[in-house]
């Protein structure tokens, strides 16, 4: 029974000594917590300073950093919203074709040629121009034409 409990506290003693104490735990919490709110501060001082506030104590090197990264951040958005409008055109375009099709089997079955199809096509167009063009008076008489 002797050398049972002597061995429980020897191992109970040897996994003590790899564990940190407790001060030591909460000692690196509190320095964990102080380095965290440094970065924060950091951060809010950049954000304040991309937002354009607080420049008056930035050096000439900082504002040529600031402007970088401005920069940086604009070529960005604009990329994306490059990437953006090429999908929708994509898009706009397959539904486009879509509409093409619809529009020639419902021609068919009205019985309209290609030409008569064409010749609508044309004059719509010239008076959706003429609409365009016309003044803001003549341009309610006409949409009220169009869509009756």
């Amino acid at each position: 029974m002797q050398g049972t409990l002597e061995r429980y506290r020897k191992h109970t003693k040897g996994s003590r000594a790899g564990q940190p104490s407790m001060e030591e735990g909460t000692q690196h919490m509190k320095d964990e917590a102080i380095s965290m709110m440094k970065k924060m501060e950091l951060l809010e001082d950049s954000k304040r300073k991309l937002l354009g506030e607080g420049l008056a104590s930035c050096t000439i090197e900082d504002l040529q950093n600031i402007e970088q990264q401005l920069e940086y951040s604009i070529s960005k958005i604009r990329a994306r919203k490059t990437q953006v409008y090429i999908e929708q055109i994509g898009k706009l375009k397959e539904k486009e074709k879509t509409l093409k099709a619809e529009n020639a089997v419902l021609s068919e079955k009205c019985g309209l040629t290609q030409s008569q199809r064409a010749t609508q096509a044309e004059v719509r167009l010239e008076l959706e121009t003429d609409l365009l063009m016309a003044q803001p008076e003549t341009r309610l008489r006409l949409a009220s034409y169009f869509s009756s």
